[in-house]
């Protein structure tokens, strides 16, 4: 994994003051080094800059980027972000071309593939990734991003000058950037968030590269086009076969992203998912004479104070006890502090330099810095309910009534503390729900189908664009911020495209939730595990931490200096302080209900001041 930036335009030269532009580079990397702390590089040629940060996880001793090659007097280079699992059979392929190589690097592969098929090799690609290529007999520059989003790409122009970066603090550290943010960022931050319009990078005038897209630049021309869509296509496969089938793409998209030249380590809840790509990756390892490093994550004095909810009905320690002895692994349980948890969500602001998940993302940013003082690879369950259908919206009648984002319907929370002119100003509901309808209408139906099948693609649908990318955009950011590279095999696209057209009824037969993932997973693990109800990412119980977040809040609205306090309403605020917190009816997703709305505005405070936002 690693990160990349630049910059293109067509009437500048900036080969005449190479060291000027080498040194601009260099800054954009700087921004970025927590996502490769093991080198860097920059590239530099009269119309575009490259730069790039490195985590060498592949080909340790080569690799090194950006990658330039020349063939035939024709020179084209890379800066890559990310990992091409099928690399081995493509650079066979290639290799019976005439391609030849100087590395064992997944980098090469792709740069080789477009050297001999040109840009429409990226559609044979399987992996995460986000990557800039320049061809300079064409003069044209590639920006591509894997199918499902995995890995993160932004952009913005300034004057003439196209600007790209793995993360929106690269694109700030380029000469005459400034945060701006208008009316449509804050209905991005106050109706939306933490998620955010897919292409959108809330900040005025920044934007992301969409996921399955490849944009184009050149002298004269801008194209943005779709190399890959979902699209909805008849199920023919009876139910055995969709389970063998199911299975069999698992198993595959999970060892095929166990590779690596490091050693690798999963995350173990103790829930379906993750146990399952334990159990895969330990039995893989075992035949290696290996054994598997696997991590589980709580809160201190977590069993003290735990109260069982709708949301999440049983603790995670009992399960991953078993699984830890059923497959045998070398395991760690991490806990989370208060202190450590409020720390951290600031630092989870400057990783994803924007307000986020609250202390769901810190968390998992703090638990990150600590596994990669073991490990610098690991896999994960996520994704798995957004594909199979394990979250409560998939199955409630009201997700079914609603014209809105089913795991946020409600708007009152969200302006419960705000000021009422600027909620008057927003009409957040409006734009959220032309938000959701943009999303309805892309969503590829397959005619024939009825009212509820509809519905229910619809769902899936709005999960995979909304939901499921505001997780791995914090997988991504909470890692990578602690140079961590976290996959997640769930979310390889043959297994997306084959499960979204599975209909409901395979997918959840006998009202078993994720009925379908768990037949597939028979065998893998123990009955209790294949079958426990889902409990999410744990979230901490202990009143103290709300407490906390109470009075950090109140020393904020106390100073004059706080840019925040001109967006919330500091009556509102305080009467919040002091009402009881409601753990059972989450604004957003199934974990964020009270604790984390004063959490959240914390962070939009301080991302406000550190990164000098102007309201525009």
């Amino acid at each position: 994994m690693c990160g990349i930036a630049g910059f293109f335009n067509a009437r500048e030269d900036y080969a005449r003051e190479k060291g000027k532009w080498q040194r601009i580079l260099s800054r954009m990397n700087q921004a970025q080094k927590h996502r490769g702390p093991d080198g860097s590089g920059t590239y530099v040629r009269p119309n575009v800059g490259f730069a790039h940060v490195r985590l060498k996880i592949i080909d340790l001793l080569t690799g090194e980027q950006p990658m330039v090659r020349v063939r035939d007097g024709r020179e084209c280079a890379i800066v890559f972000n990310g990992e091409i699992y099928n690399m081995k059979e493509l650079k066979e392929s290639l290799k019976a071309e005439g391609a030849t190589f100087e590395t064992s690097s997944d980098t090469e592969v792709i740069l080789a593939g477009y050297m001999l098929h040109g840009i429409g090799f990226v559609k044979k690609l399987n992996g995460i990734f986000a990557a800039a290529l320049w061809d300079a007999a064409s003069q044209k520059l590639f920006l591509f991003r894997d199918r499902l989003g995995v890995k993160p790409l932004f952009y913005t122009k300034l004057g003439e000058t196209f600007l790209f970066s793995s993360e929106i603090k690269g694109l700030f550290a380029y000469p005459g950037m400034d945060a701006v943010i208008d009316r449509d960022g804050l209905c991005e931050i106050f109706a939306l968030g933490p998620a955010k319009s897919y292409g959108k990078g809330v900040f005025k005038d920044v934007f992301e590269v969409l996921p399955g897209h490849c944009i184009t630049l050149s002298r004269f021309s801008y194209e943005d086009d779709a190399y890959w869509k979902l699209e909805s296509r008849p199920h023919e496969d009876s139910f055995e076969k969709t389970i063998e089938k199911t299975a069999w793409l698992l198993e595959d998209a999970i060892q095929k992203q166990m590779l690596s030249d490091i050693p690798i380590s999963t995350f173990l809840s103790g829930g379906v998912d993750s146990s399952l790509v334990t159990s895969v990756c330990a039995r893989e390892l075992k035949k290696q004479g290996k054994e598997l490093n696997t991590f589980s994550f709580d809160f201190t004095d977590n069993a003290k104070f735990f109260q069982s909810n709708a949301f999440q009905p049983s603790q995670d320690r009992p399960y991953v006890d078993q699984m830890v002895s059923y497959c045998g692994t070398s395991h760690r349980y991490l806990e989370c502090g208060n202190a450590e948890q409020l720390r951290c969500l600031y630092y989870a602001v400057d990783a994803r330099d924007l307000p986020c998940m609250a202390d769901v993302e810190s968390s998992m940013l703090y638990f990150c810095s600590k596994v990669v003082s073991h490990n610098k690879v690991t896999l994960t369950g996520e994704c798995a309910d957004e594909i199979f259908g394990g979250y409560p919206w998939f199955h409630k009648k009201e997700a079914f009534e609603t014209d809105e984002f089913p795991w946020s319907q409600d708007m009152a929370p969200r302006q419960s503390l705000l000021d009422d002119a600027l909620i008057q100003d927003l009409h957040m509901q409006e734009y959220a729900h032309a938000a959701y309808e943009k999303t309805i209408q892309e969503t590829p139906v397959l005619p024939g189908e009825g009212p509820e099948e509809k519905r229910r693609r619809e769902i899936a649908y709005l999960n995979l664009r909304w939901f499921m990318t505001t997780l791995l955009d914090r997988m991504d950011r909470t890692s990578m911020f602690n140079g961590l590279e976290a996959r997640v095999p769930f979310a390889d696209h043959r297994i997306v495209e084959y499960v979204f057209n599975v209909p409901w009824q395979m997918k959840c037969p006998d009202g078993a939730v994720k009925g379908l993932l768990r037949h597939a997973a028979s065998g893998l693990l123990p009955d209790e595990i294949l079958w426990r109800r889902k409990s999410p990412y744990p979230k901490t119980y202990d009143p103290s931490y709300e407490a906390l977040l109470g009075r950090q809040l109140k020393e904020v609205l106390s100073s004059p200096s706080s840019p925040i306090r001109t967006l919330l309403d500091t009556k509102k605020v305080r009467a919040f302080l002091d009402s009881p917190s409601d753990y059972g009816r989450p604004w957003y997703g199934q974990l964020m209900a009270g604790p984390q709305m004063l959490a959240y505005m914390l962070q939009v405070n301080y991302w406000l001041k550190k990164y000098h936002v102007r309201i525009h």
